[in-house]
């Protein structure tokens, strides 16, 4: 079978999101889902899989079942008796977004818990991504299986893309994700960190020396700046590729997920990084002009094809 498949692993949470007075809407989010969104809408011909855990609670089902209604399916991911999603909360401040979560025994942190399942879901698939929240979730034998089994996905010939998207919060220590993280990179073709994170998790000085670092490890290298220009890393040169300002943002959520999403649509599309980039910062500026971390697929095609 030709490798033509997307499959993204992390967790869904459930999203609540727009309050108004005492009343929120319920959606489903989270880093890795919002870029398999980006992804899926900008690559239709493709099918697309989330690789996690879910439970057997009303809220699973009824998330796997927008997943399907999307065209997104789950693979062989496992569905386990009396777990449920993990639950976070958006507020705002202006544009600006504070989270607040709930996700101590969601389901996705047993999402390496069947090797054999995991393992399948990423066969015959063109590319494979996941980030450092993935990692954060599972504890240290769990993240060894998933890079394992994602080391021989790319053995297989998939493509493998990865975000570090360091939250210290998600992890026991700065020295354990910096050492999960280098683990990761070890497997990666496409590495796509934002700096902030990149300074605050390994102190680089400047975009160019987390570039710079990465470079010697991964292939291509995407580093995200928010407003600033996305600096890429790639055959042995680096150049910069201006975001699109936004004047008015409604929502920042997602806005990096989505970036990812627009520049692997890209890629695997077969266009140069530097094209790749400047779809992707079309994307993300269209998401920040709606709320929640998912933008309709009308909204992600129509920034994409400008």
């Amino acid at each position: 079978m030709a490798a033509n498949g997307i499959a993204s692993i992390g967790e869904c949470m459930l999203e609540l999101s727009g309050q108004s007075g005492p009343n929120w809407r319920m959606g489903f989010a989270g880093d890795t889902f919002n870029t398999l969104w980006a992804l899926h809408a900008l690559s239709p011909e493709r099918p697309a899989i989330y690789v996690s855990a879910f439970g057997d609670d009303p809220f699973s089902r009824d998330q796997i079942d927008f997943f399907a209604q999307n065209g997104i399916g789950i693979g062989n991911s496992p569905i386990i008796a009396g777990a449920r999603p993990g639950l976070y909360a958006i507020t705002l401040t202006g544009a600006e977004r504070a989270f607040t979560y709930w996700r101590s025994d969601a389901a996705a942190r047993q999402l390496a818990s069947d090797p054999a399942a995991l393992a399948k879901s990423l066969e015959n698939q063109a590319l494979v991504y996941f980030s450092g929240i993935t990692l954060a979730i599972l504890e240290g034998p769990a993240r060894k299986t998933l890079l394992e089994a994602v080391a021989k996905a790319r053995a297989a010939g998939s493509l493998v893309a990865f975000d570090p998207n360091y939250r210290p919060r998600l992890w026991p220590s700065r020295e354990t994700a910096q050492a999960a993280i280098l683990e990761a990179l070890a497997v990666t073709d496409i590495a796509l960190p934002t700096f902030p994170d990149e300074q605050m998790l390994f102190g680089d000085a400047t975009p160019e020396a987390t570039a710079e670092r990465l470079g010697k490890l991964v292939g291509e290298v995407v580093v995200k700046n928010g407003e600033q220009p996305a600096l890429i890393a790639a055959s042995g040169a680096q150049q910069t590729v201006g975001a699109v300002h936004v004047a008015a943002p409604v929502d920042t959520t997602g806005a990096g997920d989505s970036f990812n999403g627009g520049y692997l649509a890209a890629r695997i599309a077969g266009h140069a990084p530097a094209d790749a980039a400047r779809r992707a910062h079309r994307v993300a500026a269209a998401v920040v002009q709606v709320r929640g971390a998912l933008a309709p697929f009308e909204t992600l095609r129509g920034a994409f094809d400008i």
